[in-house]
This record gives structure tokens, C-alpha cells and sequence, in this order.
């Protein structure tokens, strides 16, 4: 597919996705969403990419989704439009991202903001910048969260800490979005791309199926009874046994070695 919103590139195992509308702080259109959307399956697909790398070009990580420009005759007054843009495109990027069996890090180099915040918070590790924010942005445009806001918060802050993100849509910055469990680490923005590509370069290092099989147990676990998990936990385990990389990281631990993870 020739990509004419975002960046995608391939290396070292890692895959790069870049939101590429810079001019409007990479807020997302329907041209945009079917192009994640392509570029995700592709990530899944190939069999080379053992980690995801999210971020956005310019100043902004995403800005949500694109109310002016959204492309299409789309009408955002129109409630068919607005069901079908969110059932069809939106959503199943999320859901994609949740449930892929490869880890993602979200980049938040700049405002992540309305459906830019869900987009990071589906990822696996969130690394963002000192002066990078995030904002639930919809009760100040009379708007309910979508996109999975409404799941993924609660599940993250704590059920009344999201209602006052929700409910008073205000800035949360880098060094609080940590404190609050929004984002793993904060640092500077001259340091976040080093960071997040010493990050995404050791989990492409990494043994993929058991990372991949831990997130997956982890999410969905935010719906299962203990018993359920645990019951998942042995099948997961009966799966991995049979990797080329447990053999691997046996061996590396008799020869007291780091170990040479394939990803198979």
C-alpha cells in the first residue's frame, strides 16, 4: 500500500509506525484509519516484526480524531456516519492493538489527545515527554469517550481518578501521567527516541510467542475470574514449552549465557 498518512518502516525486528499529518497534529481521517488499519495487519503478518514502535511526526502524537477534515462527505452531525466511522475503522484499530500477540510502544512526543489518548493507552508500554500530554478531551466538545476510553481507563487509573479525567478533561503531563499509571516512563524529549528504541530493540531481542502470550493472558485477564486465568496460564505454558526459544533460554542458563532469542 502506498502510505500517504503514515510512515511505516521495518528494522532490526522493530516496525516504526509514524502518524504523518503533522499539519494537524496527526488527528486521524478515514484515509488515515484504513491505513493503520493495513499497516497493523501487515505487522501481524510478517513474521520479522517482533515489536511495534507508535509515535507522531511534529509536535503532537495524535490529536484524536479529525471533526473538520475527516474526508469522504463525512458528516459528524450525522449519526450513521459517526456509528459507521467508529464500528468499522476506529475501534477495531484499537482492538487490534490490544489483541495482537506482539508488543507495542507508544511514543507520546506530543499531545495525545480525545481518541490519541485510547491509541497510545492500547499499547503495551507507554513512553512519553516531559512537556507531552494527555487529555480526555470529549466533555469539553459535549462528547462521551469512545474508542475503548471507557474501558481502558478505569482499568489503568482506578474508576474514580477516570471519571475526573473524564469529567474535567484536563492536561495530564509527562512526570503525572506516570505517577497515575498512564505512562511507564518519562524523560526528556532530546532522550525519547533513544529511549524508545534501546525499549523497542530489546523486546524485538526478546522470546516473542511468551511476550506475546503474557500480554495477551494480561488483557484479557481484565475480564476473567482468577480461575479462568490460571486456566489460560497452563495453556499458554504448554504452548511455549514447545518454542524453539524455551529450548534456547535452557541452555543459555546451563552455559551460563545471556540468551539468543529467534522469536519462534
Amino acid at each position: 500500500m502506498n502510505y500517504q498518512t503514515i510512515l511505516y518502516e521495518v528494522a532490526d525486528g522493530v516496525a516504526t509506525i509514524t502518524l504523518g499529518r503533522p499539519d494537524v497534529l496527526n488527528a486521524v481521517n478515514l484515509q488515515m484509519a484504513r491505513e493503520l488499519h493495513h499497516a497493523i495487519e501487515t505487522v501481524r503478518a510478517d513474521a520479522s516484526v517482533r515489536a511495534v514502535f507508535l509515535t507522531g511526526a511534529g509536535r503532537a502524537f495524535c490529536a484524536g480524531a479529525d471533526l473538520v477534515n475527516m474526508g469522504e462527505g463525512f458528516d459528524p452531525s450525522n449519526l450513521a456516519h459517526v456509528r459507521r466511522a467508529l464500528v468499522e475503522l476506529f475501534n477495531p484499530i484499537i482492538i487490534k492493538i490490544f489483541e495482537m500477540e506482539k508488543p507495542w510502544i507508544a511514543v507520546v512526543n506530543g499531545a495525545a489527545v480525545g481518541g490519541g489518548c485510547q491509541l497510545a493507552l492500547a499499547c503495551d508500554l507507554v513512553l512519553i515527554a516531559e512537556d507531552a500530554y494527555f487529555c480526555e478531551i470529549f466533555a469539553q466538545r459535549g462528547l462521551v469517550i469512545d474508542v475503548g476510553g471507557l474501558f481502558l481507563l478505569p482499568r489503568i487509573v482506578g474508576l474514580h481518578k477516570a471519571k475526573e479525567l473524564a469529567f474535567f478533561a484536563e492536561k495530564i503531563y509527562g512526570p503525572q501521567a506516570v505517577e497515575l499509571g498512564l505512562a511507564n516512563k518519562c524523560v526528556s524529549k532530546t532522550e525519547l527516541l533513544h529511549v524508545a528504541d534501546e525499549w523497542a530493540k530489546r523486546l524485538a531481542q526478546g522470546p516473542t510467542v511468551a511476550l506475546g502470550l503474557m500480554k495477551l493472558g494480561m488483557n484479557r485477564g481484565l475480564q476473567m475470574t482468577l480461575q479462568d486465568v490460571m486456566n489460560y496460564e497452563a495453556a499458554a505454558q504448554a504452548l511455549a514449552v514447545q518454542t524453539h526459544d524455551v529450548r534456547e533460554g535452557l541452555q543459555a542458563f546451563i552455559e551460563k549465557r545471556a540468551p539468543k532469542f529467534q522469536g519462534r
